[in-house]
């Protein structure tokens, strides 16, 4: 039986490597409002990481679905 990996490569894409690193700075103040018991805050920015991730995946799909 055959393994079928899918490959998604950034590598160039600097708008890709950029919302990748605004997720994890909104993970990180997500992970410091909690710390500090702002949980709207925290809610808030674990829901704008997760709108970042989808809008970053669909740009490399698109991207690749292009190729």
């Amino acid at each position: 039986m055959e393994r079928t990996t899918m490959e998604i490569t950034t590598t160039g894409d600097p708008v890709a490597i950029a919302l990748a690193a605004l997720a994890v700075g909104l993970f990180a103040v997500a992970l410091i409002a909690m710390s500090t018991d702002r949980l709207t805050a925290a809610g808030m920015s674990f829901l704008a990481a997760s709108l970042v991730i989808y809008l970053r995946e669909n740009r490399v799909a698109d991207r690749n679905a292009e190729e």
